[in-house]
């Protein structure tokens, strides 16, 4: 039986594993941290449990479909219930939207909130929905880079229909296009952090995302987002896939252009094929430095960071469910800071999920977790320590006036989590969450491809390269892969 070596075991790595026994290779997992998962972990601080990382689940059958690879049930691993209620959004005057799932029930409400034609919102929505379907075939579920990709009936219609895609404008402009309510307008292009870019700079076909939302809904999954990596590594555990924690990849061994397996510093491991699913800049600076750098590629903009803060709150707040968001009163002006002066907002949009709205364990009685996120610049040598205290207090007294009490006094526990430590605990270039930012109508295009042209038999997956960062995109990402590799017949 061949052997093929994935190095990293990030949601990406552990689905091309499990996808890759289906093919009927040895497979082996290396990770240099002691536990699976990458970002997508999880802890416990004081009672407290907070996912560490993503918190947003949407398209499950991403997950389920790599139990039904192997003929298991998924439900047997792994369960979710859908939510009603997508996100709650609040301003600072005082309006307050509650996004439901389904695109007429949103659409109705939206309507009522921002003063909007209800007609006018659906067919946004329409034409969402539209660019999705039109360019999802081609872009997210097969790579960019191969020939064939192109010579297809897909490919022709997206080609024909290329105008209504809205490539030549930004999210921003494209939204101005369509609604007269900045409060509507501003909720639509917040779709732009959903892979860590700017609405102003971003191309307008960014507004297939709310589609994935409306339509495939948004879900909790039981014991919350951690139990994604834990099912999946349970599967993997369970078909074969071999994992050795606490050990990092030191290089990709290559040799007459081909790669022939992994160096750790506890030995080398031979290998038919090698996957990485390290970020894409240390995967080229830190395994191959000696082979031909992708120098455009390795320079291209990376996207936002995060600073969170998670924290123990000694009140229950009935106005919140699990997803909730705080707007910015000077939205453009908070991507200025982020992308060009490198730096935090002083108004920022806050995230606040809230795990124990599902799980009432997540928090000990009369409590409630919060994961409270601002989008970030990433680590360019900044005082963080500053940065982070003058945020807190910023975000605290937003929160505060917004839901009309002293926040501080119900602050119980608290850690962070910041660019450097996402920098330093998942190997993400700068701490990006989502690799390479998507600020131009190009970016697609630039993203590493899922295999190396120079060397065989090397393969990328994660959300540093193709199709782009967040777990429905990082699934894809190890789908593409296992279709561009063999089966394993020897």
């Amino acid at each position: 039986m061949q052997r093929a070596i994935v190095v990293g075991a990030g949601i990406a790595g552990i689905a091309t594993s499990i996808r890759l026994r289906a093919k009927n290779y040895n497979v082996t997992v290396l990770e240099s941290n002691a536990y699976p998962g990458g970002k997508l972990h999880a802890t416990e601080n004081q009672g407290f449990r907070f996912d560490l990382g993503p918190s947003l689940f949407t398209m499950p059958h991403f997950v389920d479909e790599l139990f039904e690879l192997h003929g298991q049930n998924p439900r047997d691993y792994f369960n979710y219930k859908k939510k009603e209620v997508i996100c709650n959004y609040f301003w600072e005057d005082g309006t307050r939207f509650s996004a439901t799932d389904g695109p007429n029930s949103f659409a109705q409400e939206a309507s009522r909130i921002f003063g909007e034609s209800q007609e006018r919102i659906e067919k946004y929505l329409g034409k969402s929905k539209r660019k999705y379907d039109l360019t999802a075939p081609l872009f997210l579920e097969k790579s960019l880079h191969k020939r064939d990709t192109y010579l297809n009936k897909d490919c022709l219609k997206a080609i024909l229909e290329i105008g209504q895609l809205d490539i030549g404008k930004t999210l921003d402009e494209t939204n101005k296009a369509n609604f007269k309510s900045e409060k509507l307008i501003q909720l639509f292009n917040r779709f732009a952090t959903y892979n860590g870019s700017s609405p102003y700079e971003t191309p307008g076909i960014m507004s297939m995302i709310p589609h994935l939302e409306m339509h495939y809904g948004t879900y909790f999954p039981k014991g919350g987002m951690h139990q994604i990596t834990k099912s999946l590594y349970l599967l993997a555990q369970r078909i074969g896939v071999e994992f050795r924690f606490s050990e990092s990849a030191e290089e990709i061994m290559v040799e007459r252009g081909t790669a022939i397996g992994v160096q750790t510093k506890k030995g080398k491991y031979a290998s038919d094929i090698v996957v990485s699913n390290m970020d894409i800049y240390p995967t080229y600076k830190k395994l191959l430095p000696t082979q031909e750098q992708p120098v455009r590629t390795l320079k291209q903009e990376r996207s936002s960071s995060a600073l969170i803060f998670y924290w123990g709150i000694s009140k229950k707040f009935e106005q919140l469910d699990l997803h909730n968001i705080f707007f910015s009163e000077d939205y453009k002006n908070e991507f200025e800071h982020i992308f060009q002066r490198k730096t935090l907002h002083p108004d920022p949009t806050i995230y606040v999920n809230i795990t124990s709205k599902e799980e009432a364990n997540d928090a000990p009685e009369g409590c409630e977790n919060w994961f409270v996120m601002v989008n970030a610049p990433g680590n360019f040598g900044q005082d963080w320590d500053s940065l982070k205290s003058q945020s807190r207090k910023n975000i605290v007294q937003k929160l505060s006036r917004c839901l009309n009490t002293d926040l501080e006094q119900h602050i119980v526990s608290e850690f962070t989590l910041d660019p450097v430590q996402i920098e330093n605990n998942t190997s993400s270039y700068r701490g990006a969450l989502y690799g390479a930012a998507s600020n131009s109508r190009f970016s697609a295009f630039l993203r590493h491809p899922n295999f190396s042209s120079k060397i065989n038999n090397l393969y990328f997956c994660g959300g540093s390269v193709h199709p782009g960062g967040g777990i429905p995109l990082c699934l894809l990402s190890a789908k593409i892969v296992s279709e561009l590799i063999p089966n394993n017949d020897q």
